[in-house]
C-alpha cells in the first residue's frame, strides 16, 4: 500500500511516518516505482508507535519499546519498569501543571477584567 493508505490504516500522519523514516524508528519500505510499498506489518509497527505516543512515551523509549517488542525472549519485567517509569514522570508533570493552573486561576480572580489597563496578571507576567 502506499503511504496514504498506510496513514489511513494506521491513524499516523504521512509527515510523522516520513520523519520516523528519517530517525529509524520504522525502516523505509521497498519502492514500488516512485511509491512507497507498506505492508500489513508496517502498519502494525505504526499503530504500535502511535499507542505508545499516545500513552506519552518519548522516541528513544519507543525505540527501546520496539526492540523489546520484537524480542520474544524479553522479560515482561523490562517494559513493566518503563511503563512505571513513564507512569512517574507523567504524575510530577500532573503536579507541575497543576500548580499552573492553580496560578493563572488565582491571577484571573485578581484582574477586574474590565476597560481599565491596571492588570495583576500583566503585572505578575512582568516581574
Amino acid at each position: 500500500m502506499n503511504i496514504g493508505a498506510a496513514s489511513d490504516a494506521s491513524g499516523v500522519s504521512q509527515r510523522m511516518i516520513r520523519h520516523y523514516e528519517k530517525i529509524d524508528l520504522v525502516p523505509a519500505p521497498p519502492r514500488r516505482g516512485s511509491y512507497r510499498d507498506y505492508s500489513d506489518a508496517d502498519v502494525h509497527r505504526l499503530r504500535f508507535i502511535a499507542n505508545a505516543r499516545d500513552l506519552g512515551f518519548p522516541i528513544e523509549e519507543i525505540r527501546t519499546l520496539l526492540g523489546l517488542w520484537s524480542d520474544r525472549a524479553r522479560s515482561s519485567a523490562e517494559v513493566k519498569a518503563l511503563a512505571q517509569s513513564r507512569a512517574a514522570e507523567l504524575g510530577r508533570k500532573v503536579l507541575v501543571l497543576e500548580a499552573m493552573r492553580r496560578s493563572l486561576s488565582e491571577l484571573a480572580q485578581t484582574c477586574h477584567g474590565d476597560d481599565r489597563p491596571d492588570c495583576p496578571i500583566i503585572k505578575h507576567l512582568a516581574e
